[in-house]
């Protein structure tokens, strides 16, 4: 008898357990539609940045929770109410994402990730506020600053990028062997960064003869970039 009411409650355990995350959504949307989303009252926002980068330009009302300060996030998150919307937002997509089933898998019953980021929020000319005032690069400005006479290794990073950081002694190298080494703030320099297809940091651009030969996006080997620079 006291195994059946065991079995029973194990079940009664399970169907429970299954029935919240069966209950619970989660979803990357598209900006429209997350836009439409945060409209909304009573939903939360959350922008799963580094502060550094919150700072660079944020979504109106938007609360901060570091997704790679594993302490930050999870004592951050304790804050918000797990019943309603929450919308989420990183650079590029992918932290969010991450972030995303984190708190689905500990209770957060309606999740959505912004597909894109906020880079993709920016390219599409929404509203973001807390940024800076930065005087945009022409894209003529920005062909005429390469010089025609030698091969140039151009650089679109952010202070707040990972990986940025990783190769900032790559490059100061790669000038003091006396490459040319043009860097540019893709954080600040949005308008740049959409005619230029360039929509993650770093991206680095060797150009020749003033024409563009190659493109990598990501931490790059210094041996490749002077194979591409020769």
């Amino acid at each position: 008898m006291k195994k059946h009411i065991a079995s029973i409650i194990c079940l009664l355990q399970f169907i429970v357990f299954t029935s919240c995350e069966t209950n619970a959504q989660k979803a990357t949307i598209s900006i429209n539609d997350f836009e439409k989303g945060i409209a909304q009252k009573d939903i939360q926002l959350l922008d799963v940045r580094t502060a550094d980068e919150y700072k660079t330009g944020h979504l109106q009302n938007a609360l901060q929770a570091n997704w790679n300060n594993d302490a930050e996030f999870k004592e951050r998150a304790k804050s918000l109410d797990k019943t309603k919307p929450l919308y989420v937002y990183c650079l590029g997509g992918g932290r969010s994402n991450a972030a995303m089933n984190w708190l689905v898998e500990n209770g957060f019953t309606n999740v959505y990730n912004m597909q894109g980021g906020i880079t993709a929020w920016k390219q599409a000319n929404k509203a973001v506020i807390g940024v800076n005032n930065v005087k945009q690069i022409a894209l003529e400005d920005y062909f005429a600053a390469i010089p025609n006479d030698k091969n140039v290794l151009v650089d679109f990073g952010a202070e707040w990028c990972p990986p940025c950081k990783k190769m900032k002694p790559v490059l100061d190298s790669l000038e003091q062997q006396q490459y040319r080494v043009i860097k540019i703030d893709g954080a600040a320099q949005t308008a740049l960064c959409k005619q230029l297809n360039v929509d993650a940091f770093p991206v680095f651009i060797v150009y020749k003869n003033g024409k563009e030969i190659w493109r990598k996006q990501g931490v790059v080997e210094m041996e490749t970039l002077k194979q591409q620079l020769k």
